[in-house]
C-alpha cells in the first residue's frame, strides 16, 4: 500500500510530457526536410537507411511495422518508391507529396519515356527535394498535415515553416552566387535526376547515361556518350555513390572530362536541424569542385 501511494506521488511531481506524433518518412531527402517543419515537437524516423536508393528498396517485416503504428507516413509516391505502393497507397495516415497540387513537377522528355519504357515510372520526375520551389510547397502542404495531426502545436510549426522558407530563399541566392562561375560548362550526370536543380541555377546538363539508375544504359547511348566526350567540350562525368558503375570509367577513358560524383540523397550528412541546408551545399560544391577544374 505504501509503495503504492509512493508511485502515485512520485507520478503527480513529474512533470507531464505530451505525447508527441510519430512521424516516419520513407528516405533520407523527405525526413531532413520534416526534420525542419517538426523542430521542438518531435523527431521525424526514416525507413531507408542513409545510403540506400528509394529506386531499388525493399521493404523489410521490420519496415511494414513501423509503417503500422506511426501516425502519419510521408513518401513521395508510385513514381519512385515502387515497393512502397502496396503497404502505403490508399492508407488514411499516408501523405503522398506527387499529389500535393500546385507541386509543379517537371516532365520527362521523349527520350525519357522510351528509356522508362517496361519499368513502373511516371512521367513526372519524381526527384522534387532538388528543387528549391517544389520543396516550398511541399514543405507548406506537409506543414499543414502536421497541423491538422498535432493542432496544439500550431504555433511551433507555423514558426517552423516559415523559418525553413526564409532559410530557403537565402540558401537560394548564396548558391546561385556560388555557381555563376560554372554555369556554362558542359557535363553529363548518371542518371536524370537533378532536373529541378539544374533549371533554378541554369546549369549545362548535356546528358546522362541513364533515367532510371536501375536501368543500364544501352550500347547506343554509352557510343553517343563517348563520341560526345571526344568531340565536344565536356568538362565532367558525374557519377553516384550509390551506383558505381564501370561503364562511367570506360566511357571516359581517353577523353579530358574530369570525373566528379554527385550524391542525390546526402547519404553522408547526419539528419538535424539545418541537414537538409548542408544537403545542398554539399551538392553545390560537387558541382564547383569537378567543374572550376583546369
Amino acid at each position: 500500500m505504501f509503495r503504492s501511494i509512493i508511485l502515485l506521488v512520485t507520478s503527480l511531481l513529474l512533470p507531464t510530457v505530451a505525447n508527441a506524433s510519430t512521424i516516419l518518412t520513407s528516405f533520407k531527402p523527405i525526413q531532413m526536410i520534416v526534420v525542419e517543419l517538426t523542430q521542438g515537437i518531435s523527431e521525424p524516423d526514416v525507413l531507408m537507411n542513409s545510403n540506400a536508393s528509394p529506386h531499388d528498396y525493399a521493404l523489410k517485416p521490420s519496415d511494414v511495422k513501423k509503417i503500422q503504428q506511426a501516425d502519419m507516413v510521408i513518401w513521395f509516391g508510385r513514381d519512385l518508391e515502387a515497393s512502397f505502393v502496396k503497404v502505403l497507397e490508399g492508407k488514411s495516415n499516408v501523405l503522398t507529396i506527387s499529389q500535393i497540387p500546385n507541386l509543379n513537377l517537371r516532365e520527362f522528355g521523349s527520350a525519357d519515356h522510351d528509356a522508362h519504357e517496361g519499368h513502373d515510372h511516371g512521367s513526372h520526375d519524381p526527384h522534387f527535394w532538388l528543387g528549391i520551389d517544389q520543396v516550398k510547397v511541399a514543405a507548406q502542404h506537409i506543414s499543414a498535415e502536421l497541423i491538422k495531426l498535432d493542432s496544439e502545436n500550431t504555433a511551433q510549426y507555423q514558426a517552423n515553416l516559415n523559418q525553413f522558407i526564409i532559410n530557403l530563399d537565402a540558401k537560394k541566392r548564396s548558391i546561385t552566387e556560388q555557381l555563376h562561375p560554372v554555369k556554362d560548362t558542359g557535363y553529363y550526370v548518371f542518371h536524370d535526376a537533378y532536373g529541378y536543380f539544374e533549371e533554378d541555377f541554369g546549369l549545362n546538363n548535356l546528358g546522362y547515361f541513364t533515367v532510371s539508375p536501375e536501368r543500364k544504359p544501352g550500347a547506343k547511348t554509352l557510343i553517343s556518350i563517348r563520341n560526345t566526350l571526344k568531340r565536344d567540350n565536356v568538362q565532367c562525368v558525374f557519377s553516384e555513390p550509390q551506383f558505381t558503375p564501370a561503364v562511367i570509367a570506360s566511357v571516359t577513358r581517353g577523353s579530358q572530362a574530369t570525373k566528379g560524383q554527385l550524391d542525390p540523397v546526402g547519404s553522408t550528412i547526419n539528419v538535424q536541424p539545418g541537414s537538409y541546408f548542408d544537403f545542398l551545399q554539399q551538392l553545390t560544391e560537387s558541382y564547383t569542385d569537378c567543374l572550376a577544374k583546369k
